[in-house]
């Protein structure tokens, strides 16, 4: 594949990297005096120097002959040199950040490129949105690639978006330069059984050459998981059993261990390498989703690569997991992944291998952090207008949340989320009916949850009620609702979810809590009710008294906005709920609130 992310092209410096190599002409920059992490052979070699030159590396070895009265020097002090780091699967706006400012946050902890998949703005503005993204990309050094969004809106026929891409539109992007292949295909049905739409959009990214990604989150890894690779989706971050990962690794496919926010996957997926030996070749690590108080306190990649030594992965093996293998996957290993000849100058310097401690990164041959920091400007950006204000419906009322029923008490279906984790259970449940009305169990922690048709005013809206949160008073509200971000809101009562919903319109968006007809926590999200116009302390800030009032009403799950956010997510088990009704992800079908009711 075409790489157009080194700042200076292969064919344009070919020439001066041999006569580096060669001691003819000097270096931009020599490292000298590191423990090399070599994950082409996975051996540290010692006493490494390496010359780089236009960005790129020349030389590794002996180099003091490239070494010239203008070349900087830097002394690695023997600590360990490895290719700075790359998350294959990533949406950003799940930062609740700019990209800019992500970038800001992610290279003082070894990142040096990201394979982002924004669907979630697509599905709010479309390529547009796309667009506006990678425009505020370009002012940071971090290398941002793009796979389209494949899935706008992620089930089609289930729930309503703001924009709707098809094979066309992924054609269009797949001749960008930033796109390197296809964002996660989640709709596995449309795979498997053939569907015609599916497959063309596959299609226009497989005659481009470029890389699928996927998503299949379902335990069966027989018919159904060969057919998915069969495809020619190469990829998948969705394992949450050790035998998942085996299974698409023995396929060919590269499973991508996930350690986010709220997905906490690693301690499941390590024993499919730690208890086997087995080749870790298709194994990658991966953030997916990674929230600011994440983000500040245990960092990026160098976090995760921690977590899988922790859990009993070698180190030189993680850091193979989040270099040359996710290189490999998007068939980029020729020019970024490793420290070896002609590659990007991509490197981290790390002072303790088994705490991933990162001292400096380098992109391009060139320092953007070092201590924590990052040393080199970033620009601001602005989003335009039509990013901004997106929540588009009109206030609601009490009489707009009641759940109108007949009889004495009913059978309803439920959803009963697992804290940490994606999946949810279908759970029947005995609810009594009051007045004609089903209302909240805060005794038995269920409770009332609404999702409302935000992009077009269309006043669509649909109830269901969830278990798990163990919220015993008030409401929560947010327009991060996976993946068509209509603007969802659970709750104990009818009056404060009202406010809660009333308030996320006149703001434009994003997460709010409320407790006794009072706010008590509030993110605006004014870019596309999805990221923060703000700094990450800032957007870290608001974050936190969140969580704190989350605490307040009852719920003490990590990051439970998040899990909250995935449950109109129509492409994962069991139920789910979506603007336009409960969906039951085992069959693909609608399915009714109430499965039976009697007096």
């Amino acid at each position: 594949m075409v790489n157009n992310f080194c700042s200076v092209p292969l064919w344009k410096c070919s020439a001066r990297l041999s006569a580096v190599a060669m001691g003819n002409e000097k270096a931009d920059l020599v490292i000298t005096n590191a423990r090399l992490i070599n994950v082409c052979t996975r051996e540290i070699i010692e006493d490494a120097q390496v010359a780089v030159a236009y960005g790129r590396i020349a030389m590794v070895g002996d180099c003091s002959k490239c070494i010239g009265e203008n070349t900087k020097v830097v002394d690695a002090e023997n600590n360990y040199l490895a290719p700075a780091f790359l998350d294959g699967h990533i949406h950003v706006e799940s930062s609740m950040l700019s990209v800019g400012e992500y970038a800001k946050v992610t290279m003082p902890h070894g990142t040096a490129g990201i394979f982002m998949d924004p669907h979630e703005i697509c599905n709010v503005l479309g390529l547009d949105g796309v667009k506006y993204m990678l425009e505020d990309a370009k002012r940071a050094p971090l290398k941002t690639m793009l796979t389209t969004p494949s899935c706008v809106p992620a089930v089609p026929g289930f729930e309503d978006t703001g924009a709707t891409i098809g094979p066309e539109d992924v054609a269009e992007t797949m001749k960008w330069d930033e796109c390197v292949g296809l964002g996660e295909m989640m709709n596995f049905p449309g795979i498997i059984y053939s569907d015609e739409r599916t497959h063309a959009i596959v299609g226009e990214t497989l005659k481009a050459g470029k890389t699928v990604t996927g998503h299949y989150s379902v335990p069966e890894t027989e018919n159904g998981l060969n057919a998915y690779i069969a495809a020619g989706i190469r990829c998948c971050h969705e394992s949450t059993r050790e035998i998942d990962a085996l299974a698409k690794m023995r396929l060919g496919m590269y499973a991508m261990f996930r350690e986010g926010s709220a997905w906490h996957d690693l301690k499941e997926l390590a024993p499919a390498l730690t208890k086997r030996n087995v080749d870790s070749r298709f194994a990658c690590l991966i953030s997916d989703d990674t929230h600011p108080h994440t983000l500040k306190k245990y960092g990026h990649l160098d976090h995760i690569v921690k977590r899988a030594i922790e859990e009993g992965i070698d180190p030189l093996t993680a850091i193979q997991m989040v270099t040359i293998n996710v290189a490999q996957c998007f068939s980029l290993d020729h020019e970024l992944g490793s420290i070896t000849p002609s590659k990007c100058a991509d490197m981290v310097i790390i002072s303790d291998l088994n705490e991933c401690k990162v001292e400096k990164t380098f992109i391009d041959g060139k320092l953007v952090a070092e201590n924590g920091k990052t040393v080199v400007e970033i620009k601001d950006y602005v989003y335009p207008a039509k990013a901004i204000n997106t929540v588009h419906m009109a206030k609601i009322t009490e009489d707009d949340l009641k759940v109108k029923a007949e009889g004495v008490s009913a059978d309803v279906r439920t959803i009963e989320i697992i804290p940490e984790k994606t999946t949810t259970y279908e759970r029947i449940v005995n609810m009594p009916i009051e007045n004609g009305e089903i209302k909240s169990d805060v005794k038995n922690d269920l409770l009332k949850m609404a999702v409302f048709e935000r992009h077009n005013n269309t006043g669509k809206h649909a109830f269901g009620f969830v278990k798990g949160f163990g919220i015993k008073s008030g409401a929560l509200a947010q327009t991060v609702a996976h993946d068509a971000h209509n603007l969802s809101v659970i709750g104990t009562n009818d009056k404060d979810m009202v406010i809660a919903v009333n308030a996320l319109i006149e703001c434009g968006g994003g997460l709010v809590a409320v407790k006794d007809g009072k706010i008590i926590g509030k993110v605006p999200l004014p870019i596309a009710g999805l990221i923060s116009d703000k700094s990450l302390e800032e957007t870290d800030a608001l974050v936190s008294s969140l969580e704190t009032a989350w605490k307040e009403v009852g719920c003490k799950h990590p990051s439970p906005f998040m899990t909250m956010g995935i449950i109109p997510l129509a492409c994962l088990p069991e139920l789910r709920l979506t603007d336009r009704g409960l969906v039951d992800c085992r069959t693909f079908k609608f399915v009714d609130l109430i499965a039976e009711s009697h007096k």
